[in-house]
């Protein structure tokens, strides 16, 4: 059976919204329709309630032990969820199966792909990060349907810890059940005030066989991305110009005797969920049309919804007469990050599943990436469109003749068949190519976002008669309060009027590209003012680096190595004076605050709560002295577990009424909302650059933060194993460490003009750590 699922965002009430903050962030996180500012001192702007709705797979484990996918309606509106076996809206009177609040230890975790009854779904997980008891999975049919979805689910926690932060309804918030997609179906309450302003979506399950929902508006309407927060080292240089794709090279190092890095760059007119979906797709038939070098593709293992290893064969026959068949094995890792990039990374390797065939040549590709990112479209015109980036390391000697013009065998190699994966090179006859950009140009379907895939489902149970709810007053409202995130799948919301969005937010913002921007940046450059944040009335204290030592040492010089080192924030981009009105950034200044000490520590366990150990500098008699000092424990899931330690100090007390002293003493909800970081691989291979990124990350949306506020002192826990996407990354990461370079940039997000220009915290520069030189902590 064919399905997929529908859902639809409608603005019911509420005014103003935010798009600096929430949805509109491009670098915090996903949001709904409509964003607000969560904490702090009362600027909070009001969120615009809107109601989501539509089909969607709700898996589990029954009773019993067995496995089930049901198609169910779900609805979201404003801070509260219910799911119905059946439309609400063609059935008035029908009860929800389940129901319940999201509040604000609710997350949602993306799972990737995952094959449930012969066809392939993106799963959801919502839990509660307090209860591990309430949890469970929806999935839908299209990565763009969960991003979407998991947008709805962040706008309604958002409602949720406004309504929380305002203390009006924090007596209600506290008796109302959450919402549980696990166990036993709970009896509940009959509730369909307001269906009736709900839009219809298509016309139930059997519209869904035929084709796709479309939650619908613009692609581009959750972020604005295109230029990442670090000043990179690249340099890109065009050398050719192939039926509108560029191919770059990389000149700022020429690697010698280790070819080039090279990148086909071309813009797709469809948005960035469809052309993941088919990058990612290995159905022969699809990938004949678009992909003629590795068309055959058959998938060998699948590890996790975001890693698997695939098998190919492809005859270079059209390239040369004179080589064999070939055929090859490689992985692929992918993910979504916060700003709505998809990237693919694509590996050689082995595997004992596939040993060479006869009359094939075992080849490997060359390492390769895809990254797929939305663009935003001029105001009035119709359709999406996104850019997309294939990055290839090239080892042939053939290279540097062609790109000159003085000869052209690299036309009949190997990576310049995968470069023109994204569109037909001119110098080819079409047959031989075909080409993302004029596949999808060509196929309507796929521009619709029709679907194929085949899954079952059981649509008996929606004849359930209404006799089978409990009475009123036995009934218990459920529904569970989680929601992380993790995966690369969620869906789009649409308005029901298509003029809600205001005007100035379709404004087309010209990009300069990163080298230029840097070079503007220079004369921009943000100094955080100590006037605003620290407390100036008192005398500072003086920080004595000599009193304060952790496991892994300061680095004298650029050329040691399993140190750490305090650099500059001018390699990071922030948001500017101006952002809410341009969205410009400036290069960041010095931190405020100045970092002391560093441990590198291996735990079996993850370790909360390292200020509190008794041998932490902060117990220390100097640690006590200082006025204020911020630890940051990022977790590193591994085995052993890792734990890297850093302490920052300032030398005044915090005023207490700054973004920073809101921070340090708000609440968890405010500091999830607001903490950020920018991560930057200064030296490294190139794949692990492009699977880190260079965008800011707000780690309270992304992983999971816990908080400890004593004494002198805050300490934040990140969990970088709660998010299988991270968990993903940091594996590749700590392959490599060795031989990295990382520069971290710690901030906390403004949203509000007041706060503007935005400020570094802290910095730091990890250099090549070695995994064995870690410090074994007792906890």
């Amino acid at each position: 059976m064919d399905t997929t699922s529908t859902g639809k965002k409608v603005g019911s009430q509420g005014s103003g919204s935010d798009t600096s903050s929430g949805a509109g962030s491009h670098e915090g996180g996903s949001g709904g329709g409509g964003g607000a500012t969560v904490g702090g001192g009362g600027r909070d702007k009001e969120l615009k309630l809107f109601e989501y709705f539509g089909w969607v797979y709700h898996l589990g484990v029954n009773s019993i032990g067995h496995e089930y996918c049901h198609l169910r309606f779900l609805c979201i509106r404003g801070k509260y969820v219910e799911m119905y076996k059946r439309d609400p809206h063609e059935n008035p009177g029908i009860k929800p199966i389940r129901r319940g609040t999201i509040g604000p230890t609710f997350m949602v975790e993306e799972l990737g792909r995952r094959r449930v009854n012969h066809g392939d779904v993106y799963v959801i997980r919502l839990y509660n990060r307090l209860d591990e008891s309430q949890k469970g999975e929806i999935a839908c049919a299209k990565a763009g349907e969960a991003r979407k979805w998991m947008e709805a689910f962040d706008h309604a926690k958002q409602q949720a810890e406004l309504e929380l932060s305002r203390g009006s309804n924090r007596i209600k918030l506290n008796t109302e059940e959450e919402i549980n997609l696990d166990g036993h179906r709970p009896r509940v309450r009959r509730y369909a005030r307001g269906l009736k302003k709900l839009i219809r979506i298509g016309q139930g399950p059997e519209t869904l066989l035929r084709q796709s929902s479309d939650l619908g508006g613009r692609a581009d309407g959750y972020f604005e991305g295109d230029i990442g927060d670090v000043i990179e080292a690249q340099e890109w240089k065009c050398v050719r110009t192939i039926n509108g794709v560029r191919i770059f090279e990389d000149v700022s190092d020429t690697k010698s005797g280790k070819g080039a890095l090279v990148k086909a760059v071309g813009v797709i007119d469809a948005d960035a969920d469809t052309v993941f979906e088919v990058v990612l797709n290995l159905e022969r038939h699809q990938r004949y049309e678009w992909d003629m070098l590795t068309g055959d593709l058959e998938l060998i293992d699948s590890y996790n919804g975001h890693y698997d290893v695939v098998y190919g064969m492809f005859d270079p026959k059209y390239l040369t007469r004179w080589h064999s068949k070939r055929d090859f094995v490689f992985s692929r890792q992918w993910f979504r990050c916060q700003d709505g990039t998809y990237t693919i990374l694509q590996f050689p390797v082995t595997n004992k599943k596939k040993p060479p065939k006869s009359g094939y040549r075992r080849t490997k590709i060359n390492p390769s990436t895809w990254e797929i990112r939305s663009l935003n479209t001029p105001m009035g015109s119709n359709g999406a469109k996104c850019l997309v980036t294939q990055m290839l390391e090239i080892q042939s000697k053939g290279w540097c003749k062609w790109k000159t013009n003085t000869g052209t065998n690299f036309e009949k190699t190997t990576p310049f068949a995968l470069l023109s994966q994204v569109a037909v090179p001119v110098t080819f006859p079409v047959h031989h190519y075909s080409g993302l950009k004029e596949y999808i140009g060509a196929n309507l379907n796929v521009k619709s976002g029709s679907s194929t895939m085949v899954i079952q489902s059981k649509f008996s149970d929606a004849s359930s008669s209404i006799g089978d709810y409990e009475d009123e007053e036995d009934m218990q409202e459920q529904f569970y309060d989680a929601i992380a995130s993790d995966s690369s799948s969620s869906e789009d919301e649409e308005s029901d009027d298509g003029n809600e969005v205001d005007k100035k937010d379709k404004k087309v913002k010209l990009k300069n590209v990163a080298w230029a921007m840097s070079s503007l940046a220079l004369k921009r450059t943000s100094v955080p003012d100590a006037n605003k944040e620290l407390d100036c009335t008192i005398p500072p204290v003086v920080i004595d680096p000599s009193q304060f030592h952790g496991s892994l040492q300061k680095g004298e010089d650029g050329t040691d190595s399993n140190c750490w080192a305090s650099p500059s924030g001018k390699g990071f981009m922030i948001r500017g004076k101006t952002y809410l009105k341009d969205n410009s950034k400036v290069m960041g200044g010095d931190p405020l605050l100045k970092l002391i000490a560093v441990d590198w520590f291996k735990v079996e366990k993850t370790a909360d709560r390292v200020a509190l150990h008794p041998k932490c500098l902060v117990q220390s008699e100097a640690g006590k002295k200082l006025p204020f000092i911020l630890v940051i424990n990022l977790q590193v899931p591994a085995k052993p577990n890792y734990s890297l330690v850093l302490y920052y100090a300032s030398e005044r007390p915090l005023n207490k009424k700054s973004l920073l002293g809101q921070f340090v003493d708000g609440t968890d909800m405010f500091r999830d909302a607001r903490f950020k970081l920018i991560p930057s691989i200064v030296e490294g291979y190139w794949m692990v650059k492009r699977a880190v990124g260079t965008k800011a990350c707000l780690l309270g949306k992304a992983v999971t933060c816990k908080y400890l506020r004593q004494d002198n002192f805050l300490e934040i826990d990140v969990d970088i194993g709660s998010s299988s996407v991270a968990r993903s990354v940091i594996g590749l990461v700590l392959g490599y460490v060795t031989s990295l370079v990382v520069d971290l940039a710690i901030l906390i997000e403004a949203k509000e003009e007041s706060e503007l220009p935005e400020y570094i915290l802290g910095t730091v520069q990890l250099n090549r750590l070695r995994p064995d030189s870690a410090v074994p902590l007792k906890v």
